[in-house]
């Protein structure tokens, strides 16, 4: 069918074209509303989701604990012996022993409270301190990757001074 110039065209023609909806507007309302409805279900979905894998986090961090706990007390314990040595001199002595102490406080305190109370703490003292924070960070990653580096496989030489000869 030929296209007249004084033939309107687009979405008022279309209107009044036999078997088409003469209100496109409602329609694009009624699927915005479902497309609303159907992103409201999903973030709801989503929120939902993550409550469940925070609680199945913390509960798993909560079990593993007393691992940590134990982990920590072998190590003051570790100390303690280590510190026997050194019974001639009490100044070392003695900061191996509350080493140790403080380790022994700090198994305590991983049995004793839980994951969500380390973790608001942990968030507290990054509010208070940043710089701190961030200072921790850098040696932290300064310190393994050194270590990595160190720790790495040596190149060997004498094969590629052999090649060249």
């Amino acid at each position: 069918m030929p296209v007249n110039a004084n033939q309107p065209t687009g979405p008022a023609s279309a209107a009044n074209a036999p078997g088409i909806d003469a209100n496109p507007t409602g329609d694009w309302k009624a699927l915005r509303g479902d497309v609303e409805g159907i992103a409201d279900v999903a973030v709801e979905r989503g929120r939902g989701f993550v409550a469940a894998a925070r609680a199945q986090a913390t509960d798993y961090a909560d079990r593993r604990k007393g691992d940590a706990a134990q982990s920590v007390n072998d190590i003051a314990q570790g100390l303690r012996d280590s510190s026997k040595s050194f019974d001639e001199q009490p100044n070392i002595k003695a900061f191996f022993d509350s080493a140790a102490e403080g380790l022994e406080q700090l198994g305590t305190s991983i049995e004793n409270r839980s994951f969500a109370e380390f973790y608001d703490e942990a968030e507290a003292f990054a509010r208070r301190a940043p710089v701190a924070v961030a200072v921790a960070t850098f040696v932290t990653g300064f310190v393994v990757s050194r270590f990595i580096k160190s720790s790495s496989i040596a190149p060997d030489r004498d094969a590629r001074d052999s090649f060249r000869s």
